[in-house]
């Protein structure tokens, strides 16, 4: 039988998972779970730059890293490769980005235009800088094949590096992430909707492969299935169109399916560019984080840092009732600097880079308070 929770013993993530929480999810997993058993990442050394517990959860998420060309140098050092950003990673009680690139020195080139493939040490690097999570359901990690995809799993498996949206197939793909952070539980799903060769990169019953949205069936099933586990649901999206700060229609769309089946935030990438965010009703979307640690420059070098901090007590919104919290964000405005590393903004420049963050939410068709 498949174990699905992950509980992690650092000292900011440290707690039992209740005995419900494993029964259900146990469950859930020989329902849902084919002959091969999901990969179970062991916990990392405690760490002790890390928030002491309290009453609030801070959650950070950033947006699109690879390690090619200019970025792929930084791997020399894997402990400097985000550089001071790294700071503001780890001051979260957890940290999530979208990596994307295959992790392999193997396989062959896919018919697509740009193919990214880096060492194992960029988990090395992910850990370093205070990531904890990355999403891999994106249009770069089966740039070279199954055979390719193959070894990104065991280098995820061997670096004990959680990762979202892969698996050796669909049920592996489509598991949640599951963690209890200070007596909040946690399920984090990855998904793509990017089309580009999905026919062949979408996992199945029988094939590794992607969480992918063309299966909106499975994709909706996953988030009903996971808020059934979780106080929050956390949907890490692959999305949207390149080069256009407004969500478009088919990301417009599946944020309020994912919404209506139970997930309580939802974070995007892949545009590369900065898409506003606020509520979609009683769900916290985020449509883009642009490109974060960057190969080149591309489209924008407007990238940042978005902290959601989840707070007991206080008044109630009606949002995230079953916690009895509410929700703040706090986005930190960054720029790609020429060595591909974000580097947060000051002053004038951070005030500019806020007002155009905050000016993106129209287009993007929310609201800066839950519940409209």
């Amino acid at each position: 039988m498949s174990r699905q929770v992950v509980v992690l013993t650092r000292a900011r993530l440290a707690c039992q998972v209740p005995t419900w929480l494993v029964v259900a999810c146990l469950a859930l997993a020989a329902c849902t779970t084919a002959s091969h058993a999901p990969s179970v990442y062991p916990a990392a050394s405690p760490s002790s730059h890390r928030p002491a517990a309290t009453g609030e959860v801070t959650l950070a998420f950033a947006g699109d890293v690879n390690f090619a060309r200019r970025t792929a140098k930084l791997l020399r050092n894997p402990a400097t490769a985000f550089g001071p950003i790294a700071s503001l990673l780890r001051s979260a009680d957890l940290t999530a980005v979208n990596l994307e690139t295959a992790v392999t020195f193997r396989g062959q080139p896919q018919p697509k235009f740009y193919h990214f493939r880096t060492s194992p040490a960029a988990f090395t690097a992910l850990r370093d800088a205070g990531v904890d999570l990355a999403n891999m359901a994106n249009n770069h990690v089966l740039d070279y094949g199954q055979l390719g995809l193959a070894d990104t799993l065991t280098a995820a498996h061997r670096a004990h590096f959680p990762v979202l949206g892969i698996g050796d197939n669909a049920a592996a793909a489509w598991r949640p992430y599951v963690v209890t952070i200070k007596g909040v539980t946690f399920a984090f799903l990855g998904v793509s909707q990017v089309a580009e060769l999905a026919t062949s990169w979408v996992a199945t019953r029988s094939r590794p492969g992607e969480a992918n949205a063309v299966n909106l069936g499975r994709t909706i099933a996953a988030v009903r299935a996971a808020r059934k586990i979780a106080d929050v649901v956390i949907v890490f999206m692959h999305w949207g169109t390149e080069g256009t700060a407004c969500a478009d229609p088919n990301q417009l769309f599946l944020a309020r399916r994912l919404a209506a089946a139970g997930a309580t935030i939802s974070i995007g990438s892949h545009a590369p560019m900065l898409q506003g965010s606020g509520w979609l009703g009683h769900t916290f979307v985020a449509y883009g984080l642009g490109n974060f640690l960057w190969w080149e420059h591309s489209f924008s070098t407007a990238t940042g840092v978005l902290l959601l901090t989840l707070h007991r007590g206080g008044p109630r919104r009606g949002w995230l009732t079953r916690t009895h919290m509410t929700l703040t964000a706090h986005f930190v405005p960054a720029t790609v600097s020429r060595t591909g590393q974000p580097v947060v903004d000051r002053g004038a420049a951070a005030r500019k880079a806020l007002a155009h963050y905050r000016s993106l939410r129209t287009c993007a068709q929310l609201s800066a308070r839950p519940g409209r």
